[in-house]
């Protein structure tokens, strides 16, 4: 697997620099004997999931939580979340589909994993692969080659997966028109707004129900950790000025780099497809194919093939006449590949069989593989070396400087001599409210510096601006206060919540006299709007409002529960409905129909993996999860 890689191989280098890459791929195990391995997670289809990769992927979502919601999530909120639920089904669906791409005859070569690899640049050295740094991130992030090209090979397999749902789906006018008719619908509304700040004076507090209270909402004033730092940056701009990369150099790196700029061969093509679904009988697959070989006569005969793939074909391209754009080797399944790679430019392939059904293909354009020349990528190099010049330096300044402190024993001790660079202070902050330093902003200074410590120097931390080195000089741990530490708040957040309440119970009453007198109330005061469509951005009435009212058509005239906006409740009555006499322009109508496409894609994905699912031997190792 790695040959390739490993002829391109070259030195590391002097720089050794700590790459976190976001992993949005599973990596599976293997072995199908869960009573020989007790640490399968689950088992899908005899396939093992290990615990490691649920452990993986767990980490990672938790994460990305975290960044979300600051650094620090409630653990009341994380168990309502369910979130060890969610990467177990993440984990069995991503499986699920793996192994239904490859029973469909998606393949994903050697050739196409080490291209995507070659071409990441966490792995390459003055614009080259480099297979010493490839195993050293790789090591960093806890990985194996084995695993990572696994996970490179399921990424791609997914990725054309989707390339095949886009090519099946199809609309029909009628859906377009059904769909226009949808969103061409009109209301008039009279409603009634019942804000909560109308009950805030009702509420009585007491240090009995305040107490109650703060007991059971402490999660929301638990506060987050805080550190301390002490720290020294080193800002790429500092540097930029002593960088200068001449055309000499710009033409040795593409001499030297001259294959990072082929173009592979890529064709045009034109195809009709008839869809075969897996369980259609012998017979229904044998009258597809006779009709395909009618068109292949008629085509042979002069028909028109763009005619015909609108007529005919069952995919999206069939709007275009069939027209699937520029591909190179590798992005169609392979019988369809095969097939359009034999063909001469003009020529009609036979029937071609894949496991979407029965296509006739016919080549329309080639674009012969090439080199760019070096114009064309001139102004990228001379960038990409300017970059890495300033980064170098940079560099070399953060760990000459990283030496210095070690040696002087601190940073405080460091600080003394003559030859450092200044060192800044903060006050006690958080992760989600940091001092406003571009550097301290970034998410890697923020997780390096939160990991550590009181009293615990850092290593030298990159970031997307330069690079830092850091000292903890305090951390305060995430704590509840006492009740009379944030009583002030706790009243007010109590006031407003129970106003809240007494509001949504004035609006219910009020809904309710509604429905059941099938007229407004006497006592309140209501506001009426003019007609809007399920497009409407005026804001005239809530979003959350009109869209009930919409969904409410042919229903009733009034609301089945009241509408929550904010603070405030909502009660409405249709006044009136018509249909928009405002016809959709051009783009408007592109963009409904890409819109239904996607829908009738995921429904696509969406039916076909429940049969996935259904049909799939499933087992999960229950007591993991505890």
């Amino acid at each position: 697997m790695l040959n390739l890689l490993r002829k391109n191989a070259q030195s590391f280098g002097v720089q050794l620099i700590v790459i976190i890459i976001a992993v949005v791929f599973i990596f599976w195990g293997v072995g199908t004997n869960v009573k020989d391995n007790p640490n399968a997670f689950a088992v899908v289809n005899g396939k093992e999931i290990p615990y490691r990769d649920y452990q993986q992927q767990y980490e990672r979502t938790l994460e990305q939580y975290r960044q979300q919601f600051g650094g620090h999530i409630p653990k009341e909120l994380l168990e309502s979340m369910g979130l060890k639920e969610q990467v177990l089904d993440q984990l069995i669906q991503t499986e699920l589909m793996r192994q239904g791409a490859m029973q469909m005859g998606i393949l994903v070569s050697d050739e196409a994993i080490q291209r995507k690899i070659q071409a990441m640049e966490a792995f390459r050295d003055e614009g080259r692969f480099d297979l010493e740094k490839y195993k050293l991130v790789l090591e960093q992030n806890r990985l194996s080659p084995a695993s990572f090209e696994t996970g490179i090979h399921n990424d791609l397999l997914m990725q054309r997966l989707f390339d095949v749902f886009d090519m099946l789906a199809t609309l029909s006018p009628a859906e377009i028109q059904q769909w226009s008719e949808y969103v061409g619908q009109e209301v008039k509304l009279a409603y009634a707004s019942i804000p909560s700040e109308d009950f805030i004076k009702k509420v009585v507090i007491t240090d009995e129900v305040l107490v109650k209270w703060y007991d059971a909402n402490q999660h929301n004033y638990k506060t987050p950790p805080q550190i301390k730092l002490q720290y020294i940056t080193f800002p790429y701009s500092e540097d930029v000025k002593q960088v200068v990369v001449n055309d000499q150099a710009v033409k040795t790196f593409y001499s030297e780099h001259v294959d990072q700029y082929n173009v592979p061969e890529k064709r045009r093509a034109r195809h009709i497809l008839l869809k075969v679904l897996p369980d259609d009988t012998a017979e229904v697959r044998q009258a597809k194919r006779d009709r395909v070989v009618a068109l292949l006569t008629q085509l042979k005969n002069g028909a028109d093939f763009s005619r015909l793939a609108q007529q005919f074909s069952e995919d999206s391209s069939k709007t275009k006449g069939g027209d699937l754009g520029f591909f190179s080797r590798g992005q169609m399944v392979q019988p369809f590949e095969d097939a359009v790679f034999a063909l001469q430019k003009g020529e009609l392939s036979d029937v071609v069989e894949t496991p979407f059904g029965f296509h006739l293909v016919r080549l329309e354009e080639i674009q012969p593989a090439k080199t760019q020349a070096l114009e064309e990528v001139t102004s990228s190099i001379r960038e990409q070396l300017e970059q890495q010049g300033v980064k170098a330096i940079t560099f070399k300044k953060a760990s000459a400087a990283y030496e210095e402190i070690i040696r002087a024993g601190s940073l405080a001790n460091y600080g003394r001599t003559g030859n450092a660079h200044p060192i800044r202070q903060t006050d006690f902050f958080m992760r989600e409210a940091p001092p406003k330093d571009d550097m301290m902003n970034d998410p890697a200074f923020l997780q390096a510096a939160f990991k550590l410590r009181k009293g615990e120097l850092s290593s030298t931390v990159e970031t997307a601006t330069g690079y830092a080195i850091f000292f903890v000089d305090d951390v305060r741990e995430s704590a509840v206060p006492e009740l009379t530490a944030v009583r002030e708040q706790v009243e007010q957040d109590y006031a407003k919540a129970k106003s809240v309440e007494l509001a949504q119970a004035s609006a219910k009453e009020t809904l309710k006299k509604m429905q059941e007198q099938k007229q407004w109330p006497g006592d309140v005061q209501r506001q009426e709007s003019g007609y809007l469509s399920r497009n409407d951005v005026s804001g005239e009435v809530p979003d959350e409002l009109l869209q009930d009212a919409l969904n409410r058509i042919g229903k009733d005239i009034f609301p089945e529960n009241v509408i929550a906006v904010g603070p405030a409740y909502y009660v409405y009555q249709i006044v009136d409905i018509r249909q928009s006499r405002e016809k959709l322009d051009a783009d408007r109508q592109h963009a409904l129909e890409q819109q239904l496409l996607e829908l009738n894609k995921n429904t696509l994905v969406t039916e076909w993996l429940g049969k996935l699912r259904k049909e799939a031997s499933v087992w999960t190792n229950t007591r993991m999860l505890q």
